[in-house]
Protein backbone atom coordinates (compact mmCIF):
# COMPACT_ATOMS: atom_id res chain seq x y z
CA UNK A 1 0.00 0.00 0.00
CA UNK A 2 1.33 3.58 -0.74
CA UNK A 3 1.21 6.21 2.02
CA UNK A 4 0.76 9.70 0.86
CA UNK A 5 1.88 12.15 3.36
CA UNK A 6 -0.24 14.65 4.80
CA UNK A 7 1.41 17.43 3.35
CA UNK A 8 1.39 15.54 -0.17
CA UNK A 9 -2.38 14.61 0.73
CA UNK A 10 -3.09 18.89 1.57
CA UNK A 11 -1.52 19.51 -2.28
CA UNK A 12 -3.98 17.27 -3.71
CA UNK A 13 -6.57 18.43 -2.28
CA UNK A 14 -5.72 22.37 -3.40
CA UNK A 15 -5.25 20.72 -7.10
CA UNK A 16 -8.70 19.12 -7.38
CA UNK A 17 -10.36 22.24 -5.62
CA UNK A 18 -8.72 24.33 -8.04
CA UNK A 19 -9.39 21.92 -10.89
CA UNK A 20 -13.34 22.56 -10.17
CA UNK A 21 -13.05 26.20 -9.89
CA UNK A 22 -11.36 29.67 -11.25
CA UNK A 23 -10.15 31.62 -7.98
CA UNK A 24 -7.87 33.80 -9.75
CA UNK A 25 -8.61 36.87 -11.98
CA UNK A 26 -7.29 36.31 -15.82
CA UNK A 27 -4.33 38.93 -16.57
CA UNK A 28 -6.32 41.12 -19.06
CA UNK A 29 -5.22 39.15 -22.26
CA UNK A 30 -7.82 41.20 -24.02
CA UNK A 31 -8.94 45.01 -23.38
CA UNK A 32 -12.16 45.80 -22.52
CA UNK A 33 -12.97 46.88 -26.57
CA UNK A 34 -12.04 43.61 -27.33
CA UNK A 35 -14.02 41.27 -25.06
CA UNK A 36 -17.01 43.97 -25.78
CA UNK A 37 -16.29 43.57 -29.87
CA UNK A 38 -16.21 39.94 -29.61
CA UNK A 39 -12.33 39.60 -30.65
CA UNK A 40 -11.61 37.92 -27.40
CA UNK A 41 -13.63 34.48 -25.72
CA UNK A 42 -17.16 34.21 -27.79
CA UNK A 43 -19.95 36.73 -26.17
CA UNK A 44 -22.88 36.99 -27.75
CA UNK A 45 -24.64 39.64 -28.97
CA UNK A 46 -27.49 40.78 -26.47
CA UNK A 47 -28.49 43.89 -28.77
CA UNK A 48 -31.51 42.34 -30.49
CA UNK A 49 -33.39 41.84 -26.72
CA UNK A 50 -36.15 44.06 -25.97
CA UNK A 51 -39.93 45.62 -27.92
CA UNK A 52 -38.89 45.80 -31.52
CA UNK A 53 -35.63 44.56 -31.03
CA UNK A 54 -34.36 47.51 -28.95
CA UNK A 55 -34.78 49.64 -32.14
CA UNK A 56 -38.02 51.42 -31.18
CA UNK A 57 -39.67 53.71 -28.41
CA UNK A 58 -42.25 52.41 -26.07
CA UNK A 59 -45.03 54.95 -26.49
CA UNK A 60 -48.93 55.35 -27.41
CA UNK A 61 -50.06 55.40 -31.00
CA UNK A 62 -51.66 58.82 -31.89
CA UNK A 63 -54.93 56.90 -33.23
CA UNK A 64 -55.61 54.95 -30.49
CA UNK A 65 -59.35 54.71 -28.77
CA UNK A 66 -59.33 55.56 -25.47
CA UNK A 67 -62.10 53.60 -22.81
CA UNK A 68 -62.13 55.41 -19.67
CA UNK A 69 -62.62 52.95 -16.88
CA UNK A 70 -65.01 55.58 -14.78
CA UNK A 71 -67.41 55.14 -17.47
CA UNK A 72 -67.78 51.46 -16.57
CA UNK A 73 -68.39 51.92 -13.18
CA UNK A 74 -64.86 51.93 -11.70
CA UNK A 75 -65.10 54.43 -9.12
CA UNK A 76 -61.95 54.51 -6.98
CA UNK A 77 -61.39 55.41 -3.29
CA UNK A 78 -65.04 53.96 -2.22
CA UNK A 79 -63.13 50.44 -0.79
CA UNK A 80 -65.62 48.49 -3.18
CA UNK A 81 -64.62 46.10 -5.31
CA UNK A 82 -64.37 47.26 -8.80
CA UNK A 83 -63.70 43.60 -10.49
CA UNK A 84 -67.15 43.61 -12.45
CA UNK A 85 -67.11 47.29 -13.55
CA UNK A 86 -63.33 46.74 -14.99
CA UNK A 87 -64.53 43.40 -16.49
CA UNK A 88 -66.56 45.85 -18.73
CA UNK A 89 -63.93 47.52 -20.22
CA UNK A 90 -62.43 45.01 -21.14
CA UNK A 91 -65.18 43.29 -22.64
CA UNK A 92 -65.41 46.17 -24.47
CA UNK A 93 -61.68 47.01 -25.44
CA UNK A 94 -61.84 43.62 -27.05
CA UNK A 95 -64.46 44.30 -29.20
CA UNK A 96 -63.47 47.89 -30.52
CA UNK A 97 -61.85 48.19 -33.74
CA UNK A 98 -57.76 49.13 -34.02
CA UNK A 99 -55.46 50.02 -31.11
CA UNK A 100 -57.61 50.87 -27.72
CA UNK A 101 -56.27 52.22 -24.39
CA UNK A 102 -58.41 50.99 -21.68
CA UNK A 103 -57.20 54.09 -18.72
CA UNK A 104 -57.88 54.25 -15.40
CA UNK A 105 -58.50 56.33 -12.65
CA UNK A 106 -56.39 58.04 -10.40
CA UNK A 107 -56.79 56.70 -6.64
CA UNK A 108 -57.19 53.09 -5.77
CA UNK A 109 -59.36 50.13 -7.42
CA UNK A 110 -60.13 47.03 -5.67
CA UNK A 111 -59.84 43.71 -7.89
CA UNK A 112 -60.57 40.20 -7.08
CA UNK A 113 -60.48 38.74 -10.25
CA UNK A 114 -57.80 37.75 -13.11
CA UNK A 115 -57.68 39.79 -15.95
CA UNK A 116 -56.99 38.40 -19.34
CA UNK A 117 -55.50 40.55 -22.30
CA UNK A 118 -56.56 38.17 -24.96
CA UNK A 119 -56.06 40.37 -28.25
CA UNK A 120 -53.41 42.38 -29.63
CA UNK A 121 -53.10 46.44 -29.97
CA UNK A 122 -54.21 47.01 -26.09
CA UNK A 123 -52.79 48.89 -23.34
CA UNK A 124 -53.91 49.25 -19.68
CA UNK A 125 -52.58 52.72 -18.25
CA UNK A 126 -52.55 54.16 -15.19
CA UNK A 127 -51.77 57.82 -13.78
CA UNK A 128 -48.35 56.85 -11.98
CA UNK A 129 -47.31 54.99 -9.23
CA UNK A 130 -47.19 57.95 -7.14
CA UNK A 131 -49.76 59.50 -4.39
CA UNK A 132 -51.59 61.11 -7.07
CA UNK A 133 -51.50 58.20 -9.25
CA UNK A 134 -53.42 55.04 -9.98
CA UNK A 135 -52.86 51.91 -7.24
CA UNK A 136 -54.90 48.59 -7.75
CA UNK A 137 -55.26 46.36 -4.43
CA UNK A 138 -56.01 43.12 -4.89
CA UNK A 139 -57.19 41.49 -1.39
CA UNK A 140 -56.82 37.80 -2.44
CA UNK A 141 -54.78 35.84 -3.64
CA UNK A 142 -55.06 33.70 -6.94
CA UNK A 143 -55.57 30.40 -4.76
CA UNK A 144 -59.02 31.91 -3.59
CA UNK A 145 -60.52 32.77 -7.35
CA UNK A 146 -61.67 30.42 -9.72
CA UNK A 147 -59.11 27.60 -11.32
CA UNK A 148 -57.63 28.81 -14.59
CA UNK A 149 -58.37 26.60 -17.54
CA UNK A 150 -54.81 27.70 -18.63
CA UNK A 151 -53.21 26.03 -15.62
CA UNK A 152 -55.76 22.49 -15.66
CA UNK A 153 -52.51 20.60 -17.41
CA UNK A 154 -49.85 22.18 -14.22
CA UNK A 155 -52.21 20.89 -12.12
CA UNK A 156 -51.86 17.35 -12.76
CA UNK A 157 -49.03 17.26 -13.22
CA UNK A 158 -48.05 18.66 -9.90
CA UNK A 159 -50.07 15.54 -8.76
CA UNK A 160 -48.71 13.35 -11.01
CA UNK A 161 -45.27 13.73 -10.04
CA UNK A 162 -45.96 14.03 -6.52
CA UNK A 163 -44.31 17.77 -6.47
CA UNK A 164 -44.35 18.19 -2.26
CA UNK A 165 -42.00 21.02 -0.80
CA UNK A 166 -40.28 18.69 2.16
CA UNK A 167 -38.51 20.61 4.68
CA UNK A 168 -38.00 18.47 7.16
CA UNK A 169 -36.45 21.06 9.38
CA UNK A 170 -39.21 23.03 9.51
CA UNK A 171 -41.63 20.04 9.44
CA UNK A 172 -43.10 20.99 6.25
CA UNK A 173 -44.36 18.91 3.98
CA UNK A 174 -46.99 20.69 1.35
CA UNK A 175 -47.82 20.12 -2.05
CA UNK A 176 -46.26 22.48 -4.62
CA UNK A 177 -49.24 25.64 -5.62
CA UNK A 178 -49.50 26.02 -8.85
CA UNK A 179 -49.15 29.68 -8.74
CA UNK A 180 -45.36 29.03 -7.64
CA UNK A 181 -44.11 30.06 -10.99
CA UNK A 182 -47.39 30.82 -12.84
CA UNK A 183 -50.29 32.93 -12.96
CA UNK A 184 -50.73 36.67 -12.18
CA UNK A 185 -54.28 38.92 -11.47
CA UNK A 186 -52.96 40.58 -15.05
CA UNK A 187 -52.18 37.75 -17.44
CA UNK A 188 -51.44 37.64 -21.44
CA UNK A 189 -53.02 35.01 -23.26
CA UNK A 190 -53.53 33.61 -27.01
CA UNK A 191 -57.05 31.40 -26.11
CA UNK A 192 -57.03 27.93 -26.56
CA UNK A 193 -53.33 27.67 -27.47
CA UNK A 194 -51.03 25.90 -24.49
CA UNK A 195 -48.17 28.07 -23.25
CA UNK A 196 -45.75 24.99 -21.86
CA UNK A 197 -45.81 21.06 -21.77
CA UNK A 198 -46.16 19.10 -18.70
CA UNK A 199 -47.14 16.05 -19.67
CA UNK A 200 -46.65 14.29 -23.07
CA UNK A 201 -50.04 12.90 -23.47
CA UNK A 202 -51.69 16.67 -24.12
CA UNK A 203 -48.89 16.67 -27.20
CA UNK A 204 -50.12 18.31 -30.23
CA UNK A 205 -48.37 18.19 -33.42
CA UNK A 206 -47.52 22.06 -34.63
CA UNK A 207 -47.80 23.32 -37.82
CA UNK A 208 -44.26 22.74 -39.35
CA UNK A 209 -43.06 25.18 -41.80
CA UNK A 210 -40.14 23.94 -42.99
CA UNK A 211 -37.28 22.03 -41.61
CA UNK A 212 -33.60 23.49 -41.47
CA UNK A 213 -30.26 21.94 -43.58
CA UNK A 214 -27.27 23.64 -41.90
CA UNK A 215 -26.35 26.96 -40.80
CA UNK A 216 -24.04 28.56 -38.19
CA UNK A 217 -24.33 29.76 -34.79
CA UNK A 218 -24.56 33.71 -34.57
CA UNK A 219 -25.46 34.24 -38.74
CA UNK A 220 -28.55 35.66 -40.06
CA UNK A 221 -28.97 33.08 -42.49
CA UNK A 222 -30.41 29.55 -42.39
CA UNK A 223 -31.46 27.13 -46.00
CA UNK A 224 -34.20 24.96 -45.31
CA UNK A 225 -35.58 22.01 -47.16
CA UNK A 226 -39.07 23.37 -47.18
CA UNK A 227 -40.43 27.13 -47.31
CA UNK A 228 -43.66 26.76 -48.90
CA UNK A 229 -45.48 28.31 -45.75
CA UNK A 230 -43.22 31.43 -44.67
CA UNK A 231 -43.63 34.57 -45.44
CA UNK A 232 -41.62 38.11 -45.04
CA UNK A 233 -42.98 39.49 -41.55
CA UNK A 234 -43.73 36.29 -40.27
CA UNK A 235 -42.63 35.31 -36.49
CA UNK A 236 -42.03 31.96 -36.19
CA UNK A 237 -40.09 29.42 -33.86
CA UNK A 238 -36.87 27.34 -34.75
CA UNK A 239 -36.68 24.03 -32.63
CA UNK A 240 -33.50 22.17 -32.02
CA UNK A 241 -34.18 18.41 -30.89
CA UNK A 242 -31.82 16.12 -29.03
CA UNK A 243 -32.74 12.64 -30.72
CA UNK A 244 -29.15 10.84 -30.22
CA UNK A 245 -29.78 10.47 -26.19
CA UNK A 246 -27.29 10.84 -23.72
CA UNK A 247 -24.56 11.64 -26.37
CA UNK A 248 -26.09 13.60 -28.47
CA UNK A 249 -24.18 16.14 -30.22
CA UNK A 250 -26.61 19.22 -29.49
CA UNK A 251 -25.67 18.35 -25.68
CA UNK A 252 -21.85 18.59 -26.44
CA UNK A 253 -22.62 22.17 -28.12
CA UNK A 254 -24.86 23.52 -25.31
CA UNK A 255 -22.46 22.31 -22.48
CA UNK A 256 -19.34 22.00 -24.29
CA UNK A 257 -16.98 19.08 -23.33
CA UNK A 258 -16.77 19.36 -19.69
CA UNK A 259 -17.38 16.99 -17.42
CA UNK A 260 -20.83 18.08 -16.18
CA UNK A 261 -24.24 15.46 -15.43
CA UNK A 262 -26.75 16.09 -17.65
CA UNK A 263 -30.02 15.49 -16.38
CA UNK A 264 -32.17 12.75 -17.97
CA UNK A 265 -34.79 15.38 -19.13
CA UNK A 266 -32.59 16.13 -21.88
CA UNK A 267 -33.09 12.96 -23.67
CA UNK A 268 -35.89 11.10 -21.68
CA UNK A 269 -38.43 13.33 -24.22
CA UNK A 270 -36.83 13.56 -27.47
CA UNK A 271 -40.48 14.74 -29.07
CA UNK A 272 -39.52 17.79 -26.59
CA UNK A 273 -37.40 20.57 -28.24
CA UNK A 274 -34.39 21.35 -26.09
CA UNK A 275 -33.78 24.75 -27.63
CA UNK A 276 -36.22 27.34 -29.10
CA UNK A 277 -35.71 30.72 -30.69
CA UNK A 278 -38.90 33.20 -32.02
CA UNK A 279 -37.20 35.32 -35.35
CA UNK A 280 -38.59 37.72 -37.71
CA UNK A 281 -38.52 36.32 -41.54
CA UNK A 282 -36.62 39.36 -42.90
CA UNK A 283 -35.79 37.91 -46.72
CA UNK A 284 -36.61 34.97 -48.43
CA UNK A 285 -35.01 34.03 -51.68
CA UNK A 286 -35.91 30.25 -52.86
CA UNK A 287 -34.94 28.06 -49.87
CA UNK A 288 -32.51 31.06 -48.15
CA UNK A 289 -33.82 32.57 -45.36
CA UNK A 290 -33.09 35.75 -43.70
CA UNK A 291 -33.84 36.09 -40.25
CA UNK A 292 -33.69 39.84 -38.23
CA UNK A 293 -31.70 37.96 -34.78
CA UNK A 294 -28.76 35.93 -34.75
CA UNK A 295 -29.20 32.06 -34.48
CA UNK A 296 -28.46 30.55 -30.66
CA UNK A 297 -26.52 27.67 -32.21
CA UNK A 298 -24.86 25.70 -34.94
CA UNK A 299 -27.49 23.81 -37.02
CA UNK A 300 -25.80 20.67 -38.19
CA UNK A 301 -27.30 17.55 -40.37
CA UNK A 302 -26.97 15.25 -36.85
CA UNK A 303 -29.64 17.93 -35.60
CA UNK A 304 -33.49 17.74 -36.59
CA UNK A 305 -34.60 21.59 -36.71
CA UNK A 306 -37.41 22.58 -37.46
CA UNK A 307 -39.32 25.90 -37.98
CA UNK A 308 -43.06 25.83 -36.71
CA UNK A 309 -46.21 28.42 -36.23
CA UNK A 310 -45.52 30.69 -33.21
CA UNK A 311 -49.27 32.15 -32.07
CA UNK A 312 -48.87 35.47 -30.31
CA UNK A 313 -50.27 39.15 -29.24
CA UNK A 314 -48.44 41.69 -29.76
CA UNK A 315 -47.99 45.64 -28.51
CA UNK A 316 -49.83 44.84 -25.52
CA UNK A 317 -48.94 47.37 -23.06
CA UNK A 318 -49.01 47.77 -19.11
CA UNK A 319 -47.93 50.45 -17.77
CA UNK A 320 -48.07 53.54 -14.99
CA UNK A 321 -49.77 52.22 -11.83
CA UNK A 322 -48.79 50.08 -8.63
CA UNK A 323 -50.30 47.13 -7.26
CA UNK A 324 -50.14 46.33 -3.87
CA UNK A 325 -51.33 43.19 -1.99
CA UNK A 326 -51.85 42.84 1.63
CA UNK A 327 -49.19 41.30 3.69
CA UNK A 328 -48.99 37.76 4.35
CA UNK A 329 -46.55 35.53 5.95
CA UNK A 330 -44.43 33.09 3.90
CA UNK A 331 -44.80 29.76 4.41
CA UNK A 332 -42.15 27.77 2.69
CA UNK A 333 -40.70 27.64 -0.99
CA UNK A 334 -42.63 26.42 -3.73
CA UNK A 335 -45.55 26.66 -1.92
CA UNK A 336 -46.89 30.57 -2.27
CA UNK A 337 -50.91 31.67 -2.33
CA UNK A 338 -50.68 33.33 -5.75
CA UNK A 339 -50.22 36.97 -4.83
CA UNK A 340 -48.73 37.39 -8.44
CA UNK A 341 -49.10 40.56 -10.17
CA UNK A 342 -48.42 40.15 -13.99
CA UNK A 343 -48.41 36.59 -16.23
CA UNK A 344 -47.07 37.43 -19.38
CA UNK A 345 -47.96 34.44 -21.86
CA UNK A 346 -47.47 34.20 -25.95
CA UNK A 347 -46.68 38.18 -26.57
CA UNK A 348 -43.95 39.68 -28.77
CA UNK A 349 -43.43 43.67 -29.40
CA UNK A 350 -45.11 44.22 -25.83
CA UNK A 351 -44.11 45.84 -22.61
CA UNK A 352 -44.22 45.98 -18.92
CA UNK A 353 -43.30 50.13 -18.01
CA UNK A 354 -43.04 51.60 -14.97
CA UNK A 355 -45.24 49.55 -11.92
CA UNK A 356 -44.85 49.22 -8.47
CA UNK A 357 -45.55 46.10 -7.04
CA UNK A 358 -45.94 45.76 -3.46
CA UNK A 359 -45.96 42.20 -1.00
CA UNK A 360 -45.89 40.27 -4.35
CA UNK A 361 -45.72 36.48 -4.06
CA UNK A 362 -44.04 36.95 -7.77
CA UNK A 363 -44.27 40.62 -9.51
CA UNK A 364 -43.90 39.77 -12.76
CA UNK A 365 -43.30 35.94 -14.28
CA UNK A 366 -43.27 35.34 -18.13
CA UNK A 367 -43.60 32.21 -20.38
CA UNK A 368 -43.36 31.60 -24.09
CA UNK A 369 -42.91 35.19 -25.04
CA UNK A 370 -40.57 37.12 -27.33
CA UNK A 371 -38.68 40.94 -27.20
CA UNK A 372 -40.53 42.46 -24.72
CA UNK A 373 -39.52 45.11 -22.62
CA UNK A 374 -39.91 45.19 -18.90
CA UNK A 375 -38.33 48.71 -17.16
CA UNK A 376 -38.45 51.02 -14.61
CA UNK A 377 -40.13 48.49 -12.45
CA UNK A 378 -39.73 48.42 -8.62
CA UNK A 379 -40.50 45.35 -6.11
CA UNK A 380 -41.06 46.02 -2.46
CA UNK A 381 -42.57 44.75 1.01
CA UNK A 382 -41.93 43.49 4.02
CA UNK A 383 -43.27 39.90 2.61
CA UNK A 384 -40.53 37.44 1.55
CA UNK A 385 -41.12 36.85 -2.58
CA UNK A 386 -40.97 33.48 -5.06
CA UNK A 387 -39.17 35.95 -7.50
CA UNK A 388 -39.58 39.54 -8.27
CA UNK A 389 -39.38 39.68 -12.39
CA UNK A 390 -38.64 36.27 -13.75
CA UNK A 391 -37.94 35.09 -16.75
CA UNK A 392 -38.99 31.51 -18.02
CA UNK A 393 -39.15 30.09 -21.84
CA UNK A 394 -37.82 33.71 -22.97
CA UNK A 395 -35.89 34.95 -25.99
CA UNK A 396 -34.36 38.17 -26.19
CA UNK A 397 -36.29 39.63 -23.25
CA UNK A 398 -34.96 42.88 -21.61
CA UNK A 399 -35.49 43.48 -17.91
CA UNK A 400 -34.05 47.22 -17.27
CA UNK A 401 -34.13 49.48 -14.43
CA UNK A 402 -35.35 46.91 -12.15
CA UNK A 403 -35.35 48.42 -8.38
CA UNK A 404 -35.41 45.11 -5.68
CA UNK A 405 -36.12 46.42 -1.98
CA UNK A 406 -37.97 43.05 -0.82
CA UNK A 407 -36.18 39.73 0.15
CA UNK A 408 -36.83 37.14 -2.17
CA UNK A 409 -36.11 33.92 -2.98
CA UNK A 410 -34.73 34.52 -6.65
CA UNK A 411 -34.23 38.25 -7.23
CA UNK A 412 -33.15 38.23 -10.57
CA UNK A 413 -33.91 34.67 -12.41
CA UNK A 414 -33.00 33.26 -15.55
CA UNK A 415 -35.43 29.69 -15.59
CA UNK A 416 -35.85 26.59 -17.73
CA UNK A 417 -35.68 27.35 -21.93
CA UNK A 418 -34.38 31.06 -21.31
CA UNK A 419 -32.05 32.13 -24.15
CA UNK A 420 -30.56 36.00 -25.39
CA UNK A 421 -32.12 37.80 -22.59
CA UNK A 422 -30.90 40.80 -20.86
CA UNK A 423 -31.12 42.28 -16.80
CA UNK A 424 -30.05 45.66 -17.19
CA UNK A 425 -29.31 48.53 -14.96
CA UNK A 426 -30.94 46.58 -12.30
CA UNK A 427 -30.50 47.03 -8.30
CA UNK A 428 -30.67 44.60 -5.88
CA UNK A 429 -31.27 46.18 -2.20
CA UNK A 430 -31.72 43.04 0.02
CA UNK A 431 -30.24 39.50 -0.01
CA UNK A 432 -29.35 39.33 -3.93
CA UNK A 433 -28.74 36.57 -5.72
CA UNK A 434 -27.87 36.27 -9.88
CA UNK A 435 -29.70 33.29 -9.92
CA UNK A 436 -29.79 31.13 -13.48
CA UNK A 437 -32.15 28.03 -12.88
CA UNK A 438 -31.73 24.47 -14.88
CA UNK A 439 -33.49 23.66 -18.17
CA UNK A 440 -31.34 24.64 -21.18
CA UNK A 441 -30.97 28.42 -19.88
CA UNK A 442 -28.02 30.00 -21.62
CA UNK A 443 -26.78 32.94 -23.68
CA UNK A 444 -28.20 34.86 -21.11
CA UNK A 445 -26.82 38.48 -19.89
CA UNK A 446 -26.53 40.28 -16.19
CA UNK A 447 -25.71 43.39 -17.29
CA UNK A 448 -24.62 46.83 -15.02
CA UNK A 449 -26.18 45.30 -11.78
CA UNK A 450 -25.57 47.13 -8.81
CA UNK A 451 -26.18 45.01 -5.53
CA UNK A 452 -25.69 45.68 -1.44
CA UNK A 453 -24.32 42.61 0.39
CA UNK A 454 -24.23 41.28 4.17
CA UNK A 455 -21.08 39.50 3.92
CA UNK A 456 -21.42 36.33 5.99
CA UNK A 457 -19.57 35.42 9.00
CA UNK A 458 -16.17 33.35 7.04
CA UNK A 459 -16.04 36.22 4.39
CA UNK A 460 -18.28 34.33 1.82
CA UNK A 461 -21.41 35.00 -0.22
CA UNK A 462 -23.39 32.95 -2.62
CA UNK A 463 -24.07 35.49 -5.31
CA UNK A 464 -24.16 33.60 -8.38
CA UNK A 465 -26.91 30.76 -7.54
CA UNK A 466 -28.55 27.89 -9.47
CA UNK A 467 -31.87 26.54 -8.78
CA UNK A 468 -34.14 24.22 -10.46
CA UNK A 469 -34.80 20.50 -10.29
CA UNK A 470 -31.76 17.79 -10.89
CA UNK A 471 -33.23 16.13 -14.05
CA UNK A 472 -32.76 19.44 -15.67
CA UNK A 473 -29.48 20.10 -14.41
CA UNK A 474 -26.72 21.55 -15.17
CA UNK A 475 -27.52 25.02 -13.78
CA UNK A 476 -26.86 26.97 -17.24
CA UNK A 477 -25.70 26.55 -20.53
CA UNK A 478 -22.64 28.08 -22.33
CA UNK A 479 -21.98 31.58 -22.67
CA UNK A 480 -24.27 32.94 -20.03
CA UNK A 481 -22.71 36.25 -19.39
CA UNK A 482 -21.97 38.77 -16.05
CA UNK A 483 -20.73 42.17 -17.37
CA UNK A 484 -20.22 45.15 -14.47
CA UNK A 485 -21.57 43.63 -11.38
CA UNK A 486 -20.50 46.16 -8.89
CA UNK A 487 -21.15 44.75 -4.92
CA UNK A 488 -21.48 47.15 -2.04
CA UNK A 489 -20.67 45.38 1.08
CA UNK A 490 -22.53 47.23 4.03
CA UNK A 491 -20.41 45.45 6.66
CA UNK A 492 -16.60 44.79 7.56
CA UNK A 493 -15.59 47.01 4.35
CA UNK A 494 -12.26 47.89 6.55
CA UNK A 495 -11.29 44.36 6.16
CA UNK A 496 -8.11 44.00 3.75
CA UNK A 497 -8.99 39.78 3.29
CA UNK A 498 -10.40 39.43 -0.03
CA UNK A 499 -13.89 38.19 0.08
CA UNK A 500 -15.29 34.95 -1.67
CA UNK A 501 -18.34 35.23 -4.07
CA UNK A 502 -18.99 31.78 -4.64
CA UNK A 503 -20.02 30.99 -7.75
CA UNK A 504 -21.62 27.53 -9.74
CA UNK A 505 -19.67 24.40 -10.25
CA UNK A 506 -21.99 22.98 -13.02
CA UNK A 507 -22.56 25.88 -15.47
CA UNK A 508 -20.76 25.75 -18.38
CA UNK A 509 -18.29 28.09 -20.49
CA UNK A 510 -19.36 31.40 -18.18
CA UNK A 511 -18.07 34.62 -18.70
CA UNK A 512 -17.87 37.37 -15.63
CA UNK A 513 -16.40 40.13 -16.72
CA UNK A 514 -16.20 43.17 -14.11
CA UNK A 515 -17.17 41.94 -10.91
CA UNK A 516 -16.17 45.14 -8.66
CA UNK A 517 -17.04 47.25 -5.69
CA UNK A 518 -16.40 48.43 -1.88
CA UNK A 519 -14.07 45.51 -1.14
CA UNK A 520 -11.39 43.27 -2.83
CA UNK A 521 -13.26 39.95 -4.39
CA UNK A 522 -12.41 36.51 -5.79
CA UNK A 523 -14.91 34.71 -7.92
CA UNK A 524 -15.23 31.29 -7.64
CA UNK A 525 -16.60 29.42 -10.49
CA UNK A 526 -16.53 26.05 -12.80
CA UNK A 527 -12.72 26.52 -15.00
CA UNK A 528 -14.22 26.55 -18.23
CA UNK A 529 -15.51 30.39 -17.27
CA UNK A 530 -13.46 33.45 -18.46
CA UNK A 531 -13.16 35.64 -15.46
CA UNK A 532 -11.49 38.83 -15.92
CA UNK A 533 -11.39 42.58 -15.30
CA UNK A 534 -12.09 41.72 -11.38
CA UNK A 535 -11.99 44.51 -8.55
CA UNK A 536 -11.96 47.27 -11.24
CA UNK A 537 -14.41 50.06 -11.84
CA UNK A 538 -16.23 49.43 -14.99
CA UNK A 539 -16.06 53.08 -16.11
CA UNK A 540 -15.47 52.71 -20.41
CA UNK A 541 -18.71 50.37 -20.98
CA UNK A 542 -20.74 50.25 -17.96
CA UNK A 543 -23.22 48.49 -20.27
CA UNK A 544 -22.82 45.62 -22.68
CA UNK A 545 -26.30 45.59 -23.79
CA UNK A 546 -25.95 49.34 -24.49
CA UNK A 547 -22.85 49.08 -25.77
CA UNK A 548 -23.34 46.33 -28.77
CA UNK A 549 -27.18 48.04 -29.49
CA UNK A 550 -25.80 51.60 -30.25
CA UNK A 551 -22.93 49.95 -32.35
CA UNK A 552 -25.38 47.93 -34.16
CA UNK A 553 -27.53 50.97 -34.91
CA UNK A 554 -24.68 53.05 -36.25
CA UNK A 555 -23.50 50.79 -38.47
Amino acid sequence: MRIISLSNLYIIICLLFTSMISTTWSQDTYSIQDLANNKGPFIPDYSYAGYHFGEKEIEIPKNITVLEAIDFGVISNDKKDDSRALKKAFKKAHSVEGPVLIQLPKGRIIISEIFYFERSNIILNGYGTGDLGTEIYCPRPLMYLEDPEDLKELREYLVTLGKIQKEKENNISIPFSQYAWSGGMFWTRVPGVRVKSYLQKYNLQPTILGTICSAKRADLIFKTNKNHELKVGDIVEIQWFNKQGENGKLLNELYGNEDLKIGSHHWSYPELPLVRQQVKIEKIKKNIITIKSPLLLNILPEYEVRVIEWKYLEEVGIQNFKITFPFSNYIAHHVEQGYNGIYLTRVFNSWVKNVVIDNADSGVLTEAVANITIQDIVTKGKKKAHYTVQMGGVHNVLVKNLSVYNDSVHPLSFNTFSTKSVYSNCKIFKNPILDQHSGVNHQNLFDNIKVDIHAIGDDTYPLFAGGGAGYWKPSHGSYSTFWNIEVNFLNNTEQKKSIILNGMNDGSNARLIGVWGNRKMTVTYKTDAYVDFGNKKMELIPSLYEYQLDKRMNM
